[in-house]
């Protein structure tokens, strides 16, 4: 009987999975019988947006945190597939900084030429995931969502691929509750457009307040208060932008801070992160860790050290994203495959607790993205993804985190090389700040 392997989640990891796979099936090598669950009605994840909070349709959390006016606040050229880059997805030259509907369009190029979609089972969401011992297999139950029929799946190897950005992290605040104005996580935040006018407040400094934020000013609000917990952003913020300390109470419509200061708002958005939240899984399965770049018990940052049977994809805080996602899908596939062994138990501990200890030394953003280089540079020589220059890769995210210090509001009309291609991308046609239409056929038209 040919190996069995079951995949949660058809967003980007799941995706990259199912391309790892699809890669080795084309040089000749044995496909595992492959299912993928995806709750949603099409794939992508994250990028899927969906203008819907809280619940969907059928009374599912809703699983996407994407907003309608997001563009990549990271250039193109560092998360571009070593196996699909963007000149041939495009067929010439694009900016740098694209919007969600152009990555979501170029996210769809690479798996709608792969003969992917077969293995999918879209409307369907995971309800609980049994482990036996005795037999080493996995039971999935899933309930397909169009008809409300639930079954059971078993599978030898189980993949877990449903992301970390769904679950928002929601912490109290006294007074909170007697706040009047407009008030929600950035989770269900799906645009800018009603704050037009209005003082807004971010509680936050991590990427997702900064964008908002910076959102918020480029569709006219009145003001953007950014809040922060340990240390300030420091941009060289427009006028009409400040940060403050944490906020310690909310009295109304006004706002406390721990530097003693107060403000008056209209709207308030918590970028206070997300839940590393599946439950789906028993305790015994289920991976616990705030958002770091090398979350304890994943050896490799994939394999589940308590059980290497089940992998987990896309689970740490993320400067490389979809080309990270494929190295970890390249290394998860050959260890299922057999090509790849696992070691023992106390191997795979010493080299995780190497990986912890050299986390626990970093303390800027270069230090963060010489980390998680190294770390795709040790899953990408283990496999045959295509090899690139990882180091050029890295000087392009610290040149674009210089960038944003310098210009926050206009780093996104930078132009950078393709690694893979040495294509130089092409200035947009509308700098970001006027860019108000970001949909794929204005993105790529003419003025």
């Amino acid at each position: 009987m040919r190996l069995r392997v079951g995949i949660i989640g058809a967003g980007p990891s799941g995706l990259a999975q199912l391309r790892a796979f699809e890669a080795a099936r084309t040089l000749g090598g044995e496909m595992p019988d492959i299912t993928c669950f995806e709750k949603q009605s099409e794939w992508g994840g994250q990028w899927n947006y969906s203008w819907r909070t809280g619940l969907d349709r059928r009374g599912e959390p809703v699983h996407g945190s994407m907003y309608r006016h997001l563009w990549s606040n990271g250039p193109k050229e560092c998360l571009e597939f070593a196996d699909y880059t963007f000149d041939e997805h495009f067929g010439r030259p694009i900016s740098s900084f694209p919007p969600r509907a152009v990555l979501f369009d170029y996210i769809k190029g690479r798996v709608e030429k792969s003969d992917v979609r077969k293995y999918v089972q879209f409307n369907t969401v995971a309800r609980w995931v049994d482990y036996s011992d005795a037999t080493g297999e996995f039971t999935v139950i899933v309930e397909d969502l169009t008809n409300g029929i639930t079954t059971s799946h078993v599978f030898d190897r189980l993949v877990v691929a449903s992301g970390h950005f769904s679950t928002p992290n929601v912490p109290h605040f006294e007074g909170i509750e007697t706040f009047p104005g407009t008030l929600l996580h950035a989770h269900d935040f799906r645009g800018a457009e009603a704050l037009a006018g209005k003082n807004v407040l971010l509680v936050g400094s991590s990427y997702s307040a900064e964008d908002i934020g910076m959102q918020a000013y480029k569709m006219g609000a009145g003001s953007v208060t950014f809040s922060y917990r340990t240390a300030p952003m420091g941009f060289a913020w427009p006028e009409g932008v400040r940060e403050r300390p944490l906020v310690t109470q909310f009295e109304g419509s006004t706002t406390h801070f721990s530097d003693g200061s107060q403000s008056d708002f209209d709207a308030v958005i918590l970028c206070t992160g997300y839940q590393h939240k599946f439950p789906f899984l028993p305790t015994g399965l289920a991976l616990h860790t705030p958002n770091v770049l090398y979350p304890e018990n994943l050896y490799k940052g994939v394999l589940w050290h308590d059980n290497p049977r089940l992998t987990y994809l896309g689970m740490q805080d993320q400067y490389f994203t979809f080309n990270m996602f494929d190295a970890q899908a390249w290394f998860a596939r050959d260890v299922i495959l057999g090509l790849i062994p696992v070691p023992t138990a106390a191997e795979r501990l010493d080299d995780m607790q190497t990986w912890l200890a050299r986390q626990n030394t970093i303390d800027s953003h270069f230090d963060d993205v010489d980390f998680q280089t190294d770390y795709l540079r040790e899953l990408i020589a283990a496999t045959d993804y295509p090899a690139f220059d990882l180091d050029r890769v890295a000087d392009l995210f610290k040149q674009w985190l210089k960038d944003k210090e310098n210009n926050i509001l206009g780093y996104r009309d930078d132009t950078h090389t393709s690694v893979m291609t040495g294509t130089e991308a092409s200035p947009h046609h509308t700098p970001w700040l006027r860019a108000m239409d970001d949909s794929l056929d204005r993105f790529l038209g003419a003025r």
